[in-house]
């Protein structure tokens, strides 16, 4: 993606948030160069990969399939001892033509909520023992406390203020409803980790190649320096 791409994507998610009166942390307000004057106190940040993150699945085509994020709290499962934290929160936006692919997670169990806008459509699917897709048997879904058996495929819809919990193994993918507009969903889960944490159906990859046609307006969650 070139930068120019990137910062317009992630001034376009924060008018959104700021639209929906969404309060962001300090960090995700820093510029890039006050990120060189950041010592060690922050390096809970750097090290949990909070902050802007921006995602084409390496495919170079951001309109159709990609999106806009934020962390904005997680632990480490990998530094425990370090960061006591067990859980995560995100944000996510999603444009009215977005697409992002089937996938599951190993390790995490997430809820993903609507926290305003259009409406999203969850595809869910269970998987097979060698991590496939079940096209036959029905799928439990927990929303808002409710339990139900949908079938496999089944595009759950999120109005605002709607959630489905997904836990590890469950496919699922995200569209948005046509016509409805973009959506800011939220992510509440356990600690999350797309370095190892993330089972895409395709091979296909998490952070673009980006193309430095002009400086950064946000740092993304892989580009802090370190003090």
């Amino acid at each position: 993606m070139k930068r120019s791409d990137i910062n317009k994507a992630l001034k376009e998610m924060e008018a959104f948030i700021n639209e929906h009166k969404f309060a962001l942390p300090p960090f995700c307000h820093f510029t890039p160069e006050e990120w060189l004057t950041k010592g060690s106190d922050y390096d809970e940040v750097r090290d949990n990969m909070l902050g802007w993150d921006i995602t084409d699945y390496g495919l170079g085509d951001f309109d159709k399939v990609g999106f806009s994020l934020i962390t904005i709290r997680n632990g480490n499962l990998a530094m425990k001892e370090k960061y006591a934290k067990t859980y995560a929160e995100k944000l996510l936006y999603l444009r009215q033509d977005q697409y992002a692919p089937l996938h599951f997670h190993w390790k995490k169990m997430e809820d993903i909520i609507n926290r305003g806008g259009g409406n999203i459509l969850i595809r869910v699917y269970n998987s097979t023992p060698d991590e496939q897709l079940d096209k036959i048997n029905d799928v439990r879904i927990n929303a808002d406390g409710r339990e139900q058996m949908v079938p496999a495929g089944t595009q759950v819809r999120l109005t605002p203020g709607e959630s489905i919990a997904i836990p590890p193994f469950m496919y699922h993918d995200f569209t948005v409803e046509k016509g409805t507009g973009p959506v800011l969903l939220g992510e509440v889960s356990e600690c999350n980790d797309d370095n190892i944490d993330n089972r895409f159906l395709e091979s296909i990859g998490r952070f673009p190649e980006i193309e430095e046609d002009e400086p950064p307006y946000r740092l993304l969650c892989n580009e802090y320096p370190r003090n």
